[in-house]
């Protein structure tokens, strides 16, 4: 296991943040344009009421990975949730524990909120994500995911 600082990101990661998201984009086989994405995060994250909330895992002062997520509503549970839109690490990162220190972090963030469920989604390619979702207990549920644009 390496020992990774899992900490909120600050203003100064917002360019490794987006090269890690365009890492991502190309991990799930999407497309992703980098252009005014520091500004466009830096308006939501950095604000009086945060719309989202973003931990960076640093090693040896690199930002190697990010998670987000946000506090949503279940109408079935009648209750609050997190839901967790992005977690990744850089290639040379995985397999270490890092991905594991960023979800213990996010259940920790997700008490102090209130909740005690995280929900996800990962493409059913991501054989890898796949196996360390199941590695550190979580369940899946099968349903297709769609987009409307307008």
């Amino acid at each position: 296991m390496t020992e990774a600082t899992i900490r909120f990101a600050k203003e100064t990661d917002l360019a490794e943040i987006v090269e890690l998201c365009h890492q991502h984009a190309l991990y799930e086989k999407s497309e992703y344009d980098k252009t005014g994405k520091q500004e466009k995060l830096k308006t939501h994250l950095f604000c009086d009421q945060p719309h989202f909330n973003c931990l960076v895992a640093e090693v040896h002062n690199e930002v190697v990975g990010y998670a987000t997520y946000i506090k949503q509503f279940a109408t079935w549970d009648a209750d609050f949730y997190i839901y967790m839109d992005c977690l990744f690490l850089n290639e040379k990162s995985r397999g270490y524990g890092i991905g594991e220190q960023i979800m213990n972090r996010i259940k920790e963030e997700s008490q102090k909120m209130g909740c005690n469920l995280i929900q996800w989604q990962t493409p059913d390619f991501n054989t890898g994500a796949i196996r360390f979702y199941k590695r550190i207990g979580a369940t899946s549920k099968s349903k297709e995911r769609f987009f409307l644009e307008f």
